[in-house]
């Protein structure tokens, strides 16, 4: 990009920046965060121009205004989920749609293999899991497989093993879309196999019920880890205006944050299978509370709020990032 056109199509903003003073905390903040990058790009492409100086004269002064006595902000945290998390989905929601139609496909490729191969099933589950939920399934309790192991043991193990195929995930998005895109795609088969192999047998609707108890948060946590793994491949695919290792540190940062925000999910998903899931005599109402429950979070948090964000800022002449409460 010629540096008079990144003059033009930044000046306005720039000026605002210098003549109008921040609405609050947040807004400081990320007006620090796009001069950076600004200036980041001007000094790579336009070392020692007028640009490049006047935008580090200017990134000084924020700077300045910024860390002046600046003090522990508590509100750190909750500002995180109610804000930044949202907006960082809302930023990246055509990739993350992308994760999720991917992840579908392969799912129901799952069920299909399954159902013109019944040794597929075995392939995916392995010959244990699949002859001992047959053995379940004629004693009548097609979900026992469950009901073994110590609950707190279940807990850890199962939370810890969820974070570390979101942060596997994640980390495979720096060969694009083929590593990331390879895990969701297996995720994918293994689900839609396992769920056509419960339908077979004619316990479809008990396999639900007590599945999605966990599952409505774990896969919906795996797939948003797999979005964040596309994220990361698609700065290095398409940097846009920005150098390849700009936009890939953007990418990296954008995507490690939607990773790290996933791991409560995951430790409520962890706990859901280890303490809840194992009861599958429950009550349909109480089964049904909670996939309910889970399912009305995961739309209204990623889609519906995040959305909501994306008018707000469009209403408000702002762009997502400077977006404040």
């Amino acid at each position: 990009m010629r540096e008079a056109v990144f003059l033009r199509q930044n000046k306005a903003k720039w000026q605002q920046y210098e003549l109008e003073p921040a609405a609050g905390p947040d807004e400081l903040a990320a007006r620090f965060i796009e001069l950076t990058d600004d200036l980041s790009y001007a000094r790579t492409f336009y070392p020692n121009s007028a640009t490049a100086n006047y935008l580090n004269e200017l990134t000084g002064k924020l700077h300045q205004t910024l860390y002046k006595n600046n003090r522990e902000d508590t509100g750190r945290f909750w500002r995180f989920w109610r804000l930044e998390l949202p907006l960082l989905v809302a930023r990246h929601h055509r990739t993350l749609a992308w994760a999720l139609g991917f992840f579908l496909l392969a799912t129901a490729l799952g069920a299909l293999s399954a159902a013109l191969d019944d040794t597929f099933v075995r392939v995916i589950l392995g010959d244990d899991y699949v002859n001992e939920t047959l053995r379940n399934i004629e004693r009548g309790d097609p979900m026992a497989i469950y009901k073994g192991g110590g609950e707190t043991f279940m807990f850890v193990r199962i939370t810890l093993n969820n974070v570390l195929v979101a942060l596997k995930a994640f980390a495979a998005g720096i060969v694009p879309w083929v590593g990331t895109g390879y895990m969701l795609f297996f995720n994918g088969m293994m689900l839609g196999s396992f769920q056509y192999f419960f339908y077979q047998h004619g316990v479809l609707l008990p396999s639900v019920l007590t599945i999605w108890i966990h599952g409505t948060l774990e896969i919906s946590a795996i797939v948003l880890a797999g979005g964040a793994g596309f994220v990361v491949g698609n700065s290095i695919l398409f940097p846009g205006t920005y150098s390849r290792a700009e936009s890939f540190r953007r990418g990296a940062r954008d995507g490690m944050r939607l990773a790290i925000g996933l791991v409560p999910i995951f430790v409520v998903a962890g706990f859901l299978e280890g303490f809840v899931t194992r009861h599958t005599e429950m009550p349909l109402a109480a089964s049904l509370l909670i996939i309910g429950t889970s399912a009305s979070f995961i739309i209204g948090y990623f889609i519906l709020y995040p959305l909501h964000l994306r008018r707000q800022a469009k209403r408000r002449g702002l762009s997502l990032d400077m977006l404040s409460s």
